[in-house]
């Protein structure tokens, strides 16, 4: 049985992640994104308040939902003057649309750098069968799973894919599945596949992305009635969608960071399994350079080299390292300034800023974890 403290710690971790994500799909100009990450971290956060009402923490996580909730009305006020963000399906009951982004995203297969394994597995599975069906006689995969660290870009490939094709992009949270609607689960899980395929009937490529998958179809020891009817149910839109007699261009993208909790019936599904590791220096490289857009570097900033000594480092922790780097000059500014005065600024963020923060935050990811990964893939990996 899970404890309250438990519930908690999971609430917290979720709610981080979320927001982490979303602050990151921010930064890189992918707005339709961040508004549901944004959104997500809101509603995990609002749970965690009700689970504790008179826990004198909440003042500072509404604190945190006003903040999200304030950024969320920036970008759609300038979705609003630009491309709108298309709504959620009709057609379901109401609550399903707090469940799917239904979405243009904003990410292009340029924007993300390095994994060229991933970008091979989306080009033959994915971009390819959309605009030459004919060359693939035998069928192609049509379920993909992305495993590896958090952090490292897989939600970018999947909306990067769903823009190469021009896809419908169904942007669901797997673990908001199993626990905000626990019990309907799996009809929700049934109308998410329907409406992908109506889409697809109407000659419109959709992608179902998923994110924590194992939240959905991974192993436990104990499993309720509407757990075990989720997962039966699942495997039985899988199976649907991977029938090589249909031509049928909807694909279901899993992300999950935790990928020997999947037993095999849902391992077999997803025909392509491929890691997504911690970014390399050339794409800590070209993190650094999105993340300093919008600061004030000093001039003996040297990106290559802080490119080189983050070296185990994730997506997330770079975003981090950077947020406690500004953080720094900003308290700086508060302690010896005067920051009533809206004509004054932070000193620049410098070399010694960066060397400060890693001595005191480390990654995210240590190498048991990516031991763990690694022999996972070389058991199962299907590139």
């Amino acid at each position: 049985m899970v404890t309250d403290l438990s519930a908690s710690e999971e609430l917290e971790r979720i709610a981080l992640k979320h927001a982490t994500e979303a602050t990151q799909l921010d930064q890189q100009g992918s707005r339709g994104l961040a508004i549901a990450k944004y959104q997500r971290a809101v509603d995990v956060l609002l749970q965690l308040c009700a689970l504790y009402p008179n826990s004198s923490q909440n003042l500072v996580l509404m604190e945190h939902v006003e903040s999200y909730r304030k950024r969320i009305k920036e970008l759609q006020n300038q979705a609003n003057h630009h491309e709108p963000i298309e709504s959620a399906p009709s057609g379901g009951e109401a609550k399903f649309e707090h469940l799917v982004l239904n979405e243009k995203p904003d990410v292009k297969w340029d924007d993300i750098a390095n994994l060229s394994e991933a970008k091979k597995a989306i080009e033959e599975s994915v971009i390819w069968p959309v605009r030459r069906p004919d060359l693939f006689p035998l069928g192609w995969p049509r379920g993909i799973l992305f495993f590896g660290p958090s952090g490292c870009g897989k939600t970018l490939l999947a909306a990067a894919a769903a823009t190469e094709i021009d896809a419908t992009f169904f942007c669901v949270d797997a673990s908001s599945i199993m626990s905000k609607w626990l019990g309907e689960s799996e009809k929700n899980v049934a109308q998410l596949f329907a409406e992908a395929r109506r889409v697809s009937a109407n000659g419109k490529a959709a992608i179902i992305f998923i994110d924590e998958i194992d939240s959905l179809i991974g192993v436990r020891s104990q499993e309720v009635g509407g757990e075990i009817r989720t997962r039966n149910q699942f495997l039985k839109e899988m199976d649907g969608l991977i029938d090589k007699k249909k031509v049928l261009h909807t694909y279901v993208i899993g992300a999950t960071n935790k990928p020997w909790t999947l037993d095999e019936p849902f391992r077999r599904r997803f025909q392509k399994r491929i890691l997504v590791p911690l970014p390399e220096e050339s794409a800590r490289l070209e993190m650094f350079k999105i993340f300093s857009k919008k600061l004030n570097l000093g001039a003996d900033i040297d990106l290559v080299e802080l490119a080189k000594i983050t070296d185990g480092h994730s997506g997330s922790d770079i975003l981090n390292n950077f947020q406690a780097a500004q953080s720094r000059v900003v308290r700086e500014f508060f302690e010896n300034g005067n920051p009533d005065d809206r004509q004054a600024k932070t000193r620049p963020i410098m070399m010694q800023d960066f060397r400060d923060v890693f001595r005191v935050r480390k990654p995210s990811v240590d190498q048991r974890t990516i031991r763990s990964y690694k022999e996972w893939s070389e058991q199962f990996q299907a590139a």
